[in-house]
């Protein structure tokens, strides 16, 4: 398969498989079909396709429903529901008086929670842990990414503007303050604080992922671009004790960063160098690159111009991680270019791209080789290892 030109908008070329003349008739058929009413009334009714008529039915349901759903479980994080629930199954009228809700409203939200296995029902009319929510105890990464999603529903309220480029600023373009600013260095602590937070909140379970799944020990100097409060710098050094470690971040980035690494008092491995890519130089010295949910944030003449800044800083031995959520990810595609592709698209910079775009673009900025490495978890991080 040829990889789609890095600075090319359709994507088209770049999905796995190409529909055949065959398969086009077939699709032209099925649709046909699904569009009938009657159709639909005879398969909801027919033995042998009423269940997949009723899972089609529930699934487009989901869809219809999914913002109700994901504001139940805002209000279960809201209200420390499953903290609560941690401590043990808890009749409904404990759970009003703990939840500081009349007994009617609790009553719904517990409800609501069920149907959505958040909560699960237990003897003598108690209510405990469903398999979601005891998934979402002491998971402070999931529970701040409940409530940041807040402001992209007020972004998305009305998705065609945005698709349309209304408006230029949005929610999430002034929480990401460095997306679209003109001089991403000259942001203050205040401003980068709150972002900066939400990415280390979540940083836990994507550098387990990532560690888990390259041997990062096997070099001599690590360089994280974009490495927030160093989170995964940290994570990295004590998976590698030998490893010397540079953070290269906006200069109040970095500086949060160094209070960081003081306190952990890990300051004489780890340097936290403060810049923007974009009017300078990256520090050299390191044989390993990361860049850890970096560049799907980036639009593609950005994302190249990072590429080419990196591929001059490695030595000619040296290595580029890249570990993001990918586009056509098997099994997760909303997760890359439903949820990724819209939430980006609110954030008014870069967008997901497939491994085969990333490719390209790692060609064009002068690296020679890559190839993927499988992670545990695709659906939270792919990554992708790329040679000069």
């Amino acid at each position: 398969m040829t990889a789609v030109e890095p600075m090319a908008i359709d994507r088209s070329e770049a999905l796995p498989r190409r529909p055949s003349a065959w398969t086009d008739r077939w699709f032209a058929f099925r649709d046909r079909l699904l569009a009938s009413a009657r159709f639909r009334r005879w398969a909801v009714t027919f033995p042998l396709t009423r269940p997949i008529a009723r899972h089609r039915t529930r699934a487009l349901f989901d869809l219809c429903g999914g913002f109700v759903y994901s504001q139940i479980l805002f209000a279960c994080v809201q209200l420390k529901l499953f903290d609560i629930l941690a401590e043990g199954p808890q009749s409904g009228a404990t759970l009003a008086l703990r939840l500081s809700l009349p007994p009617e409203a609790a009553t719904r939200l517990i409800a609501a929670a069920v149907a959505l296995k958040l909560v699960s029902r237990r003897s003598g009319g108690r209510f405990g842990l469903g398999p979601l929510g005891a998934a979402m105890v002491e998971n402070d990464a999931v529970a701040a990414m409940v409530r940041h999603h807040a402001i992209l529903y007020r972004d998305l309220e009305d998705p065609v503007p945005l698709l349309r480029g209304e408006p230029a600023e949005t929610g999430l373009s002034r929480y990401w303050a460095y997306a679209r600013s003109t001089h991403p260095s000259r942001l203050s602590s205040d401003q980068v604080a709150e972002y900066t937070a939400l990415m280390a909140a979540s940083q836990a379970m994507i550098a387990d992922e990532i560690l888990d799944a390259y041997p990062i020990a096997r070099h001599r100097r690590l360089l994280d671009v974009g490495g927030g409060d160093g989170a995964f710098l940290a994570a990295a050094a004590a998976h590698a004790p030998r490893l010397s470690l540079i953070l290269f971040d906006l200069p109040a980035v970095a500086e949060r960063a160094r209070a960081r690494f003081a306190a952990m008092d890990v300051s004489s491995r780890i340097n936290a160098v403060g810049g923007d890519f974009r009017s300078g130089p990256l520090p050299r010295g390191a044989d390993l690159v990361s860049l850890i949910r970096v560049l799907h944030d980036h639009d593609d003449d950005a994302a190249l111009a990072l590429l080419r800044v990196i591929r001059h800083a490695l030595p000619a031995d040296g290595t580029l991680l890249i570990a993001e959520p990918m586009s056509e990810t098997p099994g997760s595609e909303p997760v890359g270019d439903a949820y990724f592709g819209f939430y980006l698209l609110a954030m008014r910079s870069g967008r997901p791209r497939t491994q085969d775009e990333i490719a390209g673009l790692l060609r064009k900025a002068g690296f020679t080789r890559s190839h993927p490495i499988q992670t545990r978890n695709p659906l939270l991080v792919r990554l992708l290892v790329a040679r000069p």
